[in-house]
């Protein structure tokens, strides 16, 4: 093809010419369904061969960048030519687009592989050259502010915000300036940021803006607002923000971006595409709905997702698409491990693994996350050495507060249950003792700190002291709907009056417990209810009620069985003795489950 182009090319006079047809053709295939890149960059590089002037030098070598960076796996040769389009466009004056699209598209690459002592000076000089453009100014800070966001360095990240917002001020942006101010919020301390979120949704609401600004602000907004939300654990207290949201991203659906165009430069920017809109809705929804205990609902959001965010994958391999796609697989893999399918969660996890193996920087942020999952499937399948090695690791790799928590609080649970690690099980729970300093400030958590210390009681036998940690998580986990929560805490109780020849209280606890886990649904919970409602029926003489709780106990048992032996013969179970380093790439088969299932029967 480019031999092709070549001859014919050369037959022409003026290059304007054959530079034109090579970038038809180049675009032509580009844009073919499904798009030819082969061919698409054959012609750009055939641009080489004519040796063209810098400024169409800088321009292909960017374009060939974009299309290898975008459509390929060739990392290597994307950042070669972005390097090269960078070093050539500063030489030539006035060739803002190239030279700080080049800029910001090469920072990218290099957080991707991991490079962000290459990326960071890089996006500094791009600013500091870039004052005069406001647009590129604007989205050049606000790239360095989130690359310091995911090295949790806040106060670098609201040093360059606060900048950037003073700039869109004096440059008569409010739409940007506004965006900046939004993202200031992370800073602050969960306790202080609802007034500011208040005030912030005001200015928003009164902004009179053109229509896919204020949407596309009003989108940004509420996501920061969901998002807190939903760190503070305060799944009920969410719901007005997160049905706004979704009724925003609806609207925003149905708007043409090129209705009304901005006439100030500055407010070109924007702070993500409309199709990545809707699938951060989607998936900050499925966070909600996980934590709700609604996992139907964030089976059906996650699906919806996920299909979103193949059809995008297909034009574009921006790296946020990516990340979504391992979060939102990190929270469905959390709720197959309570609805009772591990084999498909264990699948999942080797997905997310996978996905890491293609970028550094994606498996930088989530090795904790992949971990702490590992140690979720090793608790459901009764490996807990193994569990105890998946967690040990994921502290040794995390830096967040919540996530370290959130492991702490079920270290803790597998200690409790090997009943032989009293020195280390005091140790955590110190740590994440919940009536005092309790080192976050999600309500979820800190309902489930409680949780842990009823459970611990409950195995010691102080039936009194467990009874009142259950009730204060009953409580908590009431005020904010957080019905899994709910529904353990219900049963445990029951099997404490249970215990204590308490028939009537404990049928009035597992009752409900039933229903609820019924309703989630959580299979270990309904397994565990069921039990109880047999031994319950029994001793009250209710025998067809009796009867017909022990059937739905042996049908529970089945389906965890087969779960539980499909789950452990799958050749990716061998990632439970994974706790260093990259994830591996192959895997053995299994000859058979190497755990056992009779402690959950």
């Amino acid at each position: 093809m480019v031999v092709v182009i070549g001859k014919m090319a050369s037959n022409v006079e003026a290059p304007e010419s054959w530079y034109l047809a090579l970038l038809g053709f180049a675009e032509h295939f580009r844009t073919s369904s499904p798009p030819k890149i082969r061919l698409c960059v054959h012609c750009l590089q055939a641009v080489f061969q004519f040796k063209p002037p810098q400024r169409v030098e800088a321009r292909t070598h960017l374009q060939l960048g974009s299309v290898l960076y975008h459509h390929t796996k060739n990392s290597e040769l994307a950042r070669s030519h972005l390097e090269k389009a960078w070093f050539i466009s500063q030489q030539i004056p006035q060739f803002e687009d190239v030279k700080f699209e080049a800029a910001s598209l090469l920072s990218e690459l290099y957080c991707q592989q991991n490079l962000v002592d290459s990326a960071k000076p890089l996006l500094r000089k791009a600013i500091q050259i870039s004052q005069q453009t406001p647009y590129w100014h604007c989205r050049l800070l606000f790239q360095l502010a989130q690359l310091h966001t995911l090295e949790k360095d806040l106060v670098s990240a609201c040093d360059l915000l606060g900048v950037g917002a003073e700039y869109a001020r004096v440059v008569g942006s409010e739409y940007t300036r506004y965006c900046n101010l939004d993202l200031l919020l992370m800073e602050r301390k969960l306790g202080e940021v609802h007034p500011l979120l208040t005030l912030c949704g005001t200015i928003v609401e009164n902004w009179q803006g053109n229509p896919i600004q204020k949407e596309s602000l009003r989108v940004f907004f509420l996501v920061l607002q969901v998002t807190h939300y939903l760190d503070a654990g305060q799944v009920k207290s969410v719901k007005p923000c997160l049905k706004q949201l979704q009724q925003c991203i609806q609207t925003i659906s149905t708007l043409h971006d090129d209705e009304i165009l901005p006439s100030n430069p500055a407010d070109l920017f924007h702070w993500l595409p409309k199709e990545h809109m809707c699938v951060l809705v989607y998936l900050v929804t499925v966070m909600h709905s996980m934590q709700a205990g609604y996992l139907e609902k964030a089976q059906k959001y996650t699906d919806k997702a996920l299909m979103q965010l193949e059809k995008l994958k297909m034009l574009d391999s921006s790296p946020i698409l990516s990340t979504f796609q391992v979060i939102l697989l990190e929270h469905i893999i959390m709720c197959r491990l309570v609805t009772g399918h591990k084999a498909t969660a264990l699948q999942e996890i080797s997905q997310v693994c996978q996905l890491c193996q293609q970028s550094p920087r994606l498996f930088t942020n989530h090795a904790a996350q992949l971990h702490t999952l590992l140690g979720l499937y090793c608790i459901s399948v009764n490996c807990m050495d193994n569990a105890e090695a998946q967690f040990t690791a994921a502290l040794r790799l995390t830096t967040h507060q919540e996530l370290w928590a959130f492991i702490v609080t079920n270290l803790a649970s597998v200690y409790i249950r090997e009943g032989n690690r009293h020195q280390e099980l005091y140790s955590l729970l110190e740590r994440i003792n919940p009536d005092h300093n309790f080192p976050v400030s999600s309500h979820c958590l800190r309902a489930a700190a409680f949780y842990i210390r009823g459970l611990l009681s409950f195995f010691q036998g102080r039936y009194n002291e467990a009874k009142r940690f259950l009730r204060e998580t009953l409580k908590m986990s009431n005020a904010e709907d957080l019905n899994r929560l709910t529904a353990c805490s219900l049963v445990l109780l029951g099997h404490i009056f249970y215990v204590l020849g308490n028939h009537r209280e404990s049928n009035n606890m597992v009752v409900p417990a039933m229903q609820l886990a019924s309703k989630i649904p959580d299979m270990s919970v309904q397994l565990w209810s069921s039990a109880l409602l047999k031994d319950l029926n029994k001793a009250l003489g209710n025998t067809i009620d009796a009867h017909e709780a022990a059937q739905m106990h042996q049908n529970f048992s089945q389906q965890l069985l087969q779960d539980h032996i499909a789950a452990c013969s799958l050749p990716e179970h061998n990632l439970i003795s994974w706790t260093d380093g990259p994830p591996p790439g192959q895997f053995q088969a299994q000859n058979g489950p190497t755990s056992s299932l009779a402690s959950l029967l």
